[in-house]
């Protein structure tokens, strides 16, 4: 019995070795986008971003609406799919998918805003949102946000 339990530890070593690794590189990276996403959510806060659709803000002079979008891919790593995939079988959230939307939604709502900025807009209205799956896994998502940027002398 000793024997046949070294053994199959000797043969399934490796897999939970690279589990093991692939799971803390996975949620390392993840950690690190989730703060970058911090850092530059704080430094573009200073452009309004707004959901209403027929909002007029007060423009200010010789300045008129623009097109604004950010466009992200994100891929969600293998060794959080293989816990999803089993969590679905119970039923349980899948929050392993609610963290890449996540991730992807506001990776895109600050591309939008870098953009914004770029060509000297400080207010985005009619803001919407498309999310579409890459692959039939789902481990890869598409965002992309966009809407009107303006100067707007509001919050000027």
């Amino acid at each position: 019995m000793n024997n046949s339990l070294s053994q199959m530890l000797m043969n399934y070593a490796p897999l939970i070795v690279l589990f093991v690794v692939g799971w803390f590189f996975g949620a390392r990276h993840e950690r690190q986008h989730l703060a970058q996403l911090v850092l530059a959510e704080k430094s573009l806060s200073h452009i309004i971003v707004s959901t209403e659709r027929f909002y007029q803000p007060a423009l200010a002079d010789n300045t008129q609406g623009d097109l604004v979008l950010g466009s992200v891919v994100i891929a969600q790593d293998y060794f959080k799919m293989v816990i999803a995939r089993v969590l679905s079988l119970f039923g349980k959230n899948l929050t392993t998918y609610e963290t890449l939307l996540d991730r992807a939604r506001r990776e895109a709502v600050v591309r939008m805003r870098t953009q914004a900025q770029a060509k000297g807009y400080n207010h985005i209205y009619g803001l919407r949102f498309e999310v579409s799956n890459i692959n039939q896994l789902g481990s890869m998502v598409e965002a992309i946000a966009y809407g009107t940027a303006v100067m707007s002398s509001e919050h000027a």
